[in-house]
């Protein structure tokens, strides 16, 4: 039996099949959510293409932008350049199940960061919650269904918002819950498919220090 490929085999095979994966505009949910907070550090991760990280970096944040794929990392470099914004964007190639970067971030976004290779997503996401400084921001996109067009994607499970938000296992002391649920949106896929999306968008505030 063939062995399974890695992270970073799987996600290059992934982005070297065509010459742009996504559609190079910020994820719609990390807009509605984060366009209120003021700039800050931010954790981008999973940035593939980089949209995410160069709309903040726009509005004043300093991003560190993380993903596995290095071809996602050179069109991300390449983008935030030719938008003028490489000098406040650090992009880091690495295995997140294997380690976060280093410090405290005052937003910690995870859009979509489902995977068709196997990995311990819950316990990446509590190892993210704690990366959060106090009083910041942790922003939990993810799929309530397999989008029409991800064909590799469809035999994954998708939790509820609710469910997502338990298997952290935050202390409720110290995080407020400002939004736990499902939004619906339009999308068009890249090769022109319109459908009617569902995503659990998960966001929370981690409670600043008393005194």
């Amino acid at each position: 039996m063939p062995k399974p490929p890695d992270a970073h085999t799987a996600w290059e095979e992934h982005y070297t099949a065509k010459s742009q994966v996504w559609s190079g505009r910020v994820n719609v949910q990390l807009a509605a959510n984060a366009g209120d907070l003021a700039g800050g550090r931010a954790l981008d991760l999973g940035c593939g293409e980089g949209a995410d990280a160069i709309w903040l970096a726009e509005r004043g944040w300093t991003v560190v932008a993380v993903d596995v794929s290095t071809t996602a990392l050179r069109r991300a470099r390449a983008a935030a350049e030719s938008r003028g914004m490489a000098a406040r964007i650090d992009f880091q190639q690495r295995d997140l199940t294997a380690g976060l970067p280093d410090g405290l971030f005052d937003l910690v976004s995870a859009q979509f960061l489902h995977s068709t290779v196997e990995m311990d997503r819950t316990a990446l996401l509590r190892r993210a919650a704690d990366v959060v400084a106090p009083g910041g921001t942790f922003l939990i996109v993810d799929h309530a269904a397999p989008p029409p067009w991800a064909s590799k994607i469809h035999h994954h499970e998708f939790p509820t918002a609710a469910a997502v938000l338990s298997g952290l296992a935050l202390d409720d002391g110290q995080w407020q819950q400002v939004q736990v649920g499902s939004v619906e949106r339009s999308a068009r896929g890249l090769d022109g498919q319109d459908a009617t999306l569902v995503d659990n968008v998960i966001r929370l505030r981690r409670n600043p220090v008393q005194g």
